[in-house]
C-alpha cells in the first residue's frame, strides 16, 4: 500500500514588506524585492498581471500564480510580494482581463506565454518553474500541470475542482509526472472534500507523487477574506506549506 504524504510544518510567515516575524525555512532573512504591474501578450491581447521578484541574486525559481474566480484581488498581490521575498520570481497572471471565464484553449496559450515571459528574464531559472492556483486556479493547476509538463516542474492546487473541465484533472491523473501539493478545507461547499479524497486516491492509484494538507472547518477560498490575505495561524501555515513544497521540489 502506498503512503500518502501529509506535510505537517508549522511555520509563521509574514511578508518581508510587513516586517517579518518569520519567513521561509531555508533562509531566515527575507530578500528585498521589486514589484510592478506587467502585461503578458497572449492571443494579440495584453493581460494586465502582477510581477514580484528578488532584487538581488539569481537565477531564481519562478512561479506562475493563477488567482481565483474573484479576480486579482489585493490579497494575491500581498502573497506575491511575500513569495518573492522567499527567493522566487512570481507572476500573478490576470487571466480575467478580457473574459470572466475564458476557454481552456485561451488559458492554455496564456500559460505558455506567461512561462515564455518568465524564461526571457535573466533572473529566472527556466528549469525550475512551478504552477499554483486558487479556486478556478486550483482547477487549472490540476489540469495544466499534466498537460504542460514540459513547462512546469511542480504544482500546488488550492481548493481546486478536480472533476471540472474536459479533460478534467481527474481524467489526467495518469498523465501527471510532476509533484503536486493539494491544499483544501473540510468545509468547502463548492468543492467538497470528498471529491478531493477521490482525486487523491486516483493519484495514489496512478503512482503519482503528491502531498496533501487538509484544514478542518476551513471553507472554500479560505486564504483571502474581504479580498485581503489572512494572517492568522491557519493562513500562515498554509502559505508556508506552499513555500516549503516549492523550495523542496523546484
Amino acid at each position: 500500500m502506498k503512503h500518502r504524504s501529509l506535510v505537517l510544518v508549522f511555520t509563521v510567515v509574514i511578508a518581508a514588506l510587513l516586517l517579518p516575524l518569520n519567513v521561509g525555512a531555508q533562509d531566515p532573512t527575507p530578500l528585498p524585492i521589486i514589484s510592478a504591474d506587467v502585461e503578458i501578450i497572449s492571443g494579440d491581447q495584453a493581460y494586465v498581471s502582477y510581477l514580484a521578484a528578488p532584487d538581488e541574486g539569481g537565477p531564481h525559481p519562478a512561479i506562475v500564480l493563477i488567482h481565483s474566480f474573484r479576480g486579482l484581488e489585493e490579497g494575491y498581490r500581498t502573497m506575491t510580494d511575500q513569495f518573492a521575498a522567499e527567493g522566487f520570481v512570481v507572476l500573478a497572471v490576470g487571466w480575467q482581463t478580457f473574459e470572466q471565464n475564458p476557454s481552456d484553449t485561451t488559458m492554455d496559450q496564456l500559460l505558455r506565454d506567461s512561462v515564455a515571459f518568465l524564461t526571457a528574464r535573466e533572473d529566472v531559472d527556466a528549469t525550475r518553474i512551478g504552477l499554483t492556483g486558487f479556486c478556478a486556479g486550483g482547477r487549472y493547476t490540476m489540469r495544466y500541470l499534466p498537460l504542460l509538463s514540459d513547462l512546469f516542474a511542480a504544482g500546488v492546487a488550492w481548493y481546486g475542482f478536480p472533476n471540472d473541465g474536459d479533460p478534467s484533472g481527474m481524467d489526467l491523473t495518469g498523465d501527471l509526472a510532476d509533484p503536486l501539493l493539494i491544499i483544501h478545507g473540510t468545509a468547502d461547499d463548492p468543492s467538497p472534500i470528498e471529491d478531493i479524497y477521490e482525486y487523491a486516491a486516483a493519484l495514489d492509484d496512478a503512482g503519482v507523487y503528491f502531498e496533501m494538507k487538509v484544514y478542518y472547518g476551513e471553507p472554500h477560498g479560505f486564504m483571502l477574506q474581504g479580498g485581503q490575505l489572512r494572517t492568522d495561524e491557519v493562513a500562515q501555515d498554509a502559505y508556508q506549506q506552499m513555500v516549503s513544497f516549492f523550495q523542496r521540489k523546484l
